[in-house]
């Protein structure tokens, strides 16, 4: 592994690795080497966590699909992490097919975005997909709908690319399901945490705003950042900070070990 992480020193190494793709799916979601590598992790620790507790299906999530890019990324890494890790995993897309609506306040952040960006072609779109499915309409509507009627696997893995402060809060109506509906810890991805320098942004807007509040209305139920996952990565990249967990702190399966067992997970013995 140390020679892998000098060689990624080499100007273009990383791009090379991608595009002829070797080594196990593990070393290859340890390296990033992924199009989308914050898609791999999440979907491969939600794999392992579904693994340990003998789940043998989840659902993963995209939030705000727009040209599709977002959701065949997701598509393609479940089914190669699926397959190696022995798992199922459905895939679904929420958008509102239409592009983004009018921002309901400054907290939307509408000197960044605005109404009718990243509008879709659905008819494209659906041709590129394989297994995904795609959930089109409000989606503060459609969660819940979705939630109450369609859901097939409990949620492992949600990202969140919806920009705005109101779509994001909305979209938070996954986690006020039952035990059933989600694993005890979904993996968060949160695309809109960082913006440029002219976007300013803070933790009084947009998704931050939404973290925060979702927090302070549920005592059992958290989001919260995943702390120091630096050092259990070979290389700094720059989504890492992005990474978030839902906990069901409540859910009957939270305190049971995911960790594998053996020597190395047991306290040497004096």
């Amino acid at each position: 592994m140390e020679i892998l992480f000098h060689l990624l020193r080499v100007p273009g190494a990383t791009g090379m690795w991608r595009r002829f793709p070797f080594g196990s799916v593990k070393t290859r979601v340890q390296y990033g080497i992924y199009a989308r590598p914050h898609y791999a992790y999440g979907v491969y620790w939600a794999s392992l966590q579904a693994k340990q507790l003998g789940i043998p299906r989840f659902t993963a999530i995209e939030l705000g699909v727009a040209g599709g890019r977002g959701l065949m990324a997701p598509e393609s890494v479940s089914k190669e992490i699926g397959a190696h890790l022995g798992i199922e995993i459905d895939v679904v897309g929420f958008d509102s097919g239409k592009g983004m609506p009018a921002p309901v306040d400054y907290r939307d952040l509408p000197h960044i975005w605005n109404a009718g960006f990243y509008e879709m072609d659905e008819k494209k779109l659906r041709e590129r997909l394989t297994s995904a499915k795609l959930v089109l309409g409000d989606v503060a509507e459609t969660t819940r709908q979705w939630l109450r009627n369609s859901i097939q696997s409990p949620i492992g893995f949600v990202a969140f690319d919806l920009d705005y402060y109101s779509s994001t809060k909305a979209s938070f109506a996954l986690f006020e399901g039952s035990d059933s509906t989600h694993l005890p810890r979904v993996h968060c991805y949160f695309d809109d945490l960082g913006c440029t320098d002219l976007g300013c942004m803070s933790k009084f807007v947009g998704e931050y705003l939404a973290i925060d509040e979702f927090n302070r209305d549920h005592t059992d139920r958290k989001i919260g950042k995943i702390e120091n996952l630096r050092i259990n990565r070979p290389l700094w990249e720059i989504w890492q900070d992005r990474l978030y967990a839902f906990h069901d702190f409540g859910h009957p399966r939270y305190t049971e070990r995911v960790l594998p067992h053996g020597d190395r997970y047991s306290q040497i013995p004096l």
